[in-house]
């Protein structure tokens, strides 16, 4: 069966762009550095209410972080929802979000992390978002490739990233799928309930910061034991940061390609993709084109 896929309009000069924080809080002064460089590049920036609040852990309460992001879907003159940084809270509010509003008046929503979770949400709902830098590095990092690659993307001329690396437990080959992924915490928190990926014929990014290897061995093993891994086209393992004392991304990258070894699909290791500041954009839920090589990788965005 074909899926519709909706396709946010692209940005143009002027149009507008909210930042909401629908996870952890964030200081103010990362968001307002975010606001000059998008406000320097020609759009109108508009902070959410209680982007900038505190609630515990928390950017405002479950209800404030729902209402503002449901305000910014609703809001026809919004064309963009940057979300201010992850951290944890989406979960909370998965459920209440305005999925209907955003079908009828489709708009990027922007985000990683904890925004695995809304990231899942749209593409099953067939909408199109972007897994990207967030208020911290477009403040502070405007002039690097992944914050212009994403200002690129939202005048629709970004459409492939290439990982110009050939790691040895790459896989060669070609593939074509659904694009979808993220978090590999996230991912795991949402497996068992309405809100999980459509893995069917998919190509799946994985990435994570802060897990230590057994943790994530245990995810990758819930994949493979659920079904998940022969299901999917192709995996892109992008970055493990800062996961684990004595043990280093190598090790992870052997162990996820020692589970692997039993799928017949491409595999790309190392991808510029997670918690570093060379996290370039993909676009969820859209149909991309996985080509690995004895010299690169490059991933293309069917958009």
């Amino acid at each position: 069966m074909t899926r519709n896929i909706i396709s946010p309009p692209f940005l143009e000069i002027g149009d507008k762009i909210k930042i909401v924080s629908p996870a952890g809080k964030i200081e103010k002064e990362v968001v307002f550095k975010a606001v000059e460089t998008l406000t320097s590049l020609g759009y109108n920036v508009e902070i959410a209410e209680n982007a900038l609040s505190e609630y515990g852990r928390f950017s405002g309460t479950d209800e404030e972080r729902c209402s503002d992001i449901n305000d910014a879907i609703r809001d026809e003159s919004v064309k963009a929802i940057l979300c201010s940084r992850g951290g944890y809270g989406v979960a909370r509010i998965i459920d209440k979000i305005d999925i209907d509003a955003l079908q009828r008046t489709p708009k990027w929503i922007i985000g990683y992390s904890d925004i695995t979770a809304l990231h899942s949400l749209v593409q099953q709902n067939g909408i199109l978002s972007i897994h990207a830098q967030m208020c911290k590095p477009i403040g502070e990092l405007p002039e690097t490739e992944p914050i212009r690659a994403l200002f690129d993307l939202l005048k629709g001329e970004y459409k492939r990233v290439t990982c110009y690396k050939n790691h040895k437990f790459n896989r060669m080959g070609v593939a074509e799928g659904n694009l979808i992924g993220g978090n590999l915490a996230v991912i795991s928190g949402l497996r068992a309930t309405p809100y999980d990926f459509n893995y069917q014929n998919s190509i799946l990014f994985i990435e994570d910061i802060g897990e230590t290897p057994y943790k994530i061995d245990r995810i990758i093993q819930n994949l493979r034991l659920s079904g998940v891994l022969s299901e999917i086209k192709a995996l892109i393992v992008g970055q493990f940061t800062d996961c684990g004392d004595q043990y280093s991304k190598e090790d992870i990258y052997s162990n996820i390609s020692s589970i692997m070894s039993e799928y017949n699909i491409p595999i790309c290791f190392d991808f510029p993709v997670g918690h570093v500041d060379y996290n370039m954009p993909m676009v969820e839920g859209c149909k991309a084109r996985l080509l690995i090589n004895d010299i690169d990788a490059t991933l293309t965005f069917m958009y």
